[in-house]
Formats: structure tokens, sequence, C-alpha cells
């Protein structure tokens, strides 16, 4: 069985076709980094355009790709939130355009859900599991106890890890998208060099806060004096914010096992997932259980993890209506 997935919900126009074996058949993505790079992020109407110029052109390809045509599919799935609305109904109008001409059905696939459990696709994992998904949009921990069903232990109070590294590293000159800039720069500084808060770790919650450590970045930029200076703050930016997650976690499996709940593993999905200096420090953190990371082209927006949930609802015959209304907001277990 053959499910065809379509992601249109940021800056990357994505479709892939997975198999109920987990087979990933086909896996194609057109980035759009080049178009909102002169603006240092995301600009929707660019984006929107992007996913409406290319999007039959990507889909045409996964079915090339996998040498199968929409009479081989089963299912397919469109993200239908949550995300920038106009890229958002771009996908999710062409998934819905093909069900209907081909009657072939429909599955509205929540963007973060399809995040929370890609790591399925690639790893043997069973519910319930632990969780931290974190994005250029979205950062919250959660135990993962089934499709649609989650248990949110904490989420951010204001930007999300992914925005937080884009804003530093534009606030440093350095460029975008800043997660991979400011990655690589680890390496290059002293992470030592500069002393920042980490934000709500003095509570003992789940919650995330990261706006202050941005400001605290913004403050200690006034006083680089060189581009070395610069390259520090950066590393020392990263350091905090690994640090950050890693008491995070240790606080969610403290509460797992406070409260008898027996995870299975633990896992960090989404864009930032990709981030090797917060994949390391959150290895050595989760010593008493199993640590899974989906691999690097399935943490950032992809049409495989897309299909993938398709195939999980499938096998639960969740299908929706054409009149499924794509949702710029649309909240995990919703």
């Amino acid at each position: 069985m053959y499910v065809l997935g379509i992601e249109s919900s940021c800056d990357e126009t994505a479709a892939a076709i997975v198999s109920d074996r987990k087979e990933i058949l086909s896996n194609v993505i057109y980035s759009q980094i080049e178009e909102h790079k002169p603006y240092n992020g995301v600009v929707p109407e660019v984006a929107a355009r992007a996913h409406l110029e290319k999007i039959n052109v990507v889909v045409a390809k996964a079915l090339d790709d996998a040498n199968l045509s929409l009479d081989n599919i089963a299912a397919i799935a469109g993200t239908c939130g949550p995300g920038l609305i106009g890229g958002v109904i771009v996908g999710a109008t062409f998934a819905k355009s093909l069900s209907f001409a081909k009657k072939i059905p429909f599955i509205a696939v929540n963007h973060i859900e399809a995040h929370a459990l890609s790591v399925r696709l690639t790893e043997e994992v069973e519910f319930p599991y632990l969780l931290i998904l974190a994005s250029g949009g979205h950062c919250q921990i959660c135990v993962v106890h089934d499709i649609d069903n989650f248990q949110i232990l904490g989420r951010t109070l204001d930007d999300s890890v992914g925005e937080s590294f884009d804003k530093v590293s534009k606030l440093l000159d350095f460029g975008y998208p800043g997660g991979p800039i400011i990655e690589k720069l680890y390496h290059e500084g002293n992470s030592d060099k500069f002393s920042l808060p980490k934000p709500m770790c003095s509570r003992g919650n789940c919650d995330f806060s990261f706006s202050g450590l941005k400001t605290a970045v913004l403050n200690a930029s006034q006083k680089c004096n060189s581009l070395q200076d610069k390259k520090d703050l950066a590393a020392s930016f990263q350091k905090t914010v690994a640090e950050v997650m890693s008491f995070k976690m240790k606080q969610a499996l403290n509460f797992c096992s406070d409260q008898k709940i027996e995870i299975n593993a633990a896992v960090i999905s989404g864009g930032v997932a990709a981030n090797l200096v917060i994949r390391e420090r959150l290895q050595k953190t989760c010593d008493s259980v199993q640590f899974l990371v989906p691999p690097v082209k399935f943490c950032t927006d992809n049409g495989a993890m897309i299909a993938w949930l398709g195939v999980e609802k499938f096998k639960r015959n969740r299908f929706d209506h054409l009149d499924f209304q794509p949702r710029p907001r649309w909240p995990l277990g919703e």
C-alpha cells in the first residue's frame, strides 16, 4: 500500500511516496532558501507563490522517482496546518484536487504531528515515547501516547528555538538560515567566552523561553569589537541553547519517572533536531533511556513524514472529507 504525502507549510515544497512497509520510494524537496535570503527570513507571500509555481513539478517527480502513477496510490496525505496559511492552502488544495479527480481517499495531516511521528518511519519505536519537538515555528515537549494522543508537558512561552537561531544570526550579521550558520560558528568560536542566561531553568517545569536569551545576546553584541568576538558570542549562544534543552529533557524524564509513565524512548524531532551540538548534548542526558533522532534529511520539512502519518492514519481508517479547512494554527491533539 502506497501513500502520497504533500507538504507546503513553510518554505519547502515537498512530496514523497511511502509504503506501509516503511519503504521510502521517493522524497522530493524544493527549498526556497534562495528566495528568502534577501529578507533574512521567510516572507509568506513569496513562499506561497513559490509553492504554487513548483508543486505540480515536485509531485510529478515524486511519482516518477517511485515509478508509480496515481492509480497505484491508496491515499493522498496533505498538510492542512499549522503554518503559513497561503502555502498551506496551495498544498492542501492540490492534494484534495488529486483526491477528487482520481477518487483516492484524502487524509488531512497536522504538520507538527508528522514531525512528532517521523521517528517511527525510520526507527522501531513503540508508543509511548518522550518527545522534544523543535523547529522554526514550534517548541514543545510531550509524551506521545499514540497518533492524535499527546500529553503536553511544556511549550515555549515566546520564541521557538529555530526562530531564535534565525534572529540571533541576523542580529550578528551572519545571515539566513541561522541554525546551520550558528552550528558551524560553534566550532570556530569560544563557547565559554560569554556567560548567557538559561531562561526558565530555575523552575521545576518543562516550559521554554528564549526571548530573554535573545535579548542577552543583543546586549552582549554591543561589546563585540571584532568578527571573532561575534563568532564567540554565536558559539556561546549555541552552547546555552543546548544546555537549556538538555535541562528540559531531564525535567521531562523525571516527570515520566515520577508519574510511572514507562516511555520506550526519548526523541527530538523537527528542524532543530538536525543540529548535531544539541543532539550530542541530549544523547548524554538520556543515558537511562534509548535516545532516537530521525535522520537529518527527515528533520527538516519533507513529504516523507507527511506520507508516513498518512500511512499511520490509513491503518486506523482515519480519512477526511474534502471540505476540511486549512488551519494556520492547529495544536497537537486537536
